[in-house]
């Protein structure tokens, strides 16, 4: 995709060589002149800063909300209902965003809303995908404690990886698989406490849905990117308009095998409170600031945001429950920052 793209530019008359010697430049100087970086490189990277920041804000935030939407140790709320309404307002957020558009640029043929069955028919894979993997988000808590599911739920940045290489064609250096490793071990290393003996002892049904769910998330995430990507042109708010179509179809679904006879004797909104609210809204919104990223950056950046957004949790838990921090978490945070420096320059060397 990128050498394509790169490939349009030189033959337009851009000349990529003085984009290289630019870049020459900047690495032996060690310092970037904002001056020389064209405006429009400018606004990419300033695009891709937004929506990386806004996803590690809004998934460090993801766990605590969903812990303080139990009351008694249970959810009282239907778990597909609340499910529903984040596909629900996704799509409110999508089509708000394109009104936007239409209003300003016109509607044209890369942000129209109408489309045929070949874009469309692919879309439905990965809703599914999303919407088991959102619902075992709710249960697993139900067979692992807090720094379990923590540790656990790294899996999927190993699943990440391997499925980008195998879906989306892309080769990882050598130094991308070491800086997953590393990942991995600073994520663990840093949730460890001095019971670490006992953080793993997880049940079978809690380690079978970590690792479904690692395998889920994978897939229809790198699955996701790569539809998004087939079409770079088109306005991602309608593709994620569809593909939240197909989640709320989905979800609606869910509530009628699941939970009908609840719904209907109790309301559709039974157990709902200002903290479900909450988690519903972030829910949402966590869930068009990771198709930004995939759309202006890459499934890999939505990991490691993702990873350092578990290290953020334990900070913020420092504020609100007391969470002593210890050696380990320090350890954690330098390895994960070490990972994130060689994954950068393992891009380089590929």
């Amino acid at each position: 995709m990128e050498y394509r793209k790169i490939k349009d530019e030189d033959n337009d008359g851009g000349t990529v060589s003085n984009d290289i010697e630019n870049l020459r430049g900047i690495g032996f100087s060690g310092v970037a002149s904002v001056s020389n970086v064209p405006p429009r490189e400018q606004a990419k990277w300033k695009r891709k800063t937004v929506v990386t920041v806004a996803l590690t804000f809004l998934t460090s935030s993801q766990a605590i909300l969903i812990v303080w939407s139990k009351r008694a140790g249970k959810y009282e709320y239907s778990v597909t209902t609340a499910n529903f309404l984040v596909e629900t307002l996704k799509c409110a957020l999508s089509l708000a965003a394109l009104a936007r558009i239409w209003k300003s640029e016109g509607v044209t043929e890369d942000n129209r809303l109408s489309t045929t069955l070949d874009e469309v028919i692919v879309y439905p894979i990965p809703a599914l995908l999303y919407l088991v993997k959102n619902l075992l988000q709710y249960y697993i808590f139900a067979y692992v404690d807090a720094p379990g599911y923590q540790i656990l739920k790294n899996l999927n940045i190993i699943s990440t990886g391997v499925l980008y290489r195998i879906i989306l064609k892309k080769k990882l250096s050598d130094i991308q698989w070491a800086a997953f490793i590393l990942l991995c071990a600073g994520c663990t290393t840093a949730q460890l406490n001095s019971r670490s003996d006992h953080v793993l002892q997880t049940s079978l049904p809690g380690w079978i849905m970590a690792i479904v769910m690692a395998l889920l998330s994978g897939f229809a995430g790198v699955y996701t990117e790569a539809i998004i990507k087939k079409r770079p042109s088109r306005n991602i708010n309608v593709q994620n308009f569809w593909l939240y179509i197909f989640g709320m179809t989905f979800s609606a679904i869910a509530i009628l095998i699941q939970d009908f006879d609840a719904v209907m004797n109790k309301g559709f909104f039974h157990g709902y409170s200002i903290i479900t609210t909450l988690m519903i809204l972030n829910h949402a919104l966590s869930g068009i600031a990771v198709s930004m990223v995939m759309k202006y950056a890459d499934n890999i950046v939505k990991v490691y945001s993702t990873s350092v957004a578990m290290l953020l949790t334990a900070v913020v838990s420092v504020l609100l429950f007391g969470f002593n921090l210890t050696l380990a978490f320090f350890l954690g945070a330098t390895v994960v920052s070490v990972s994130v420096y060689l994954h950068s320059a393992g891009k380089l060397q590929r």
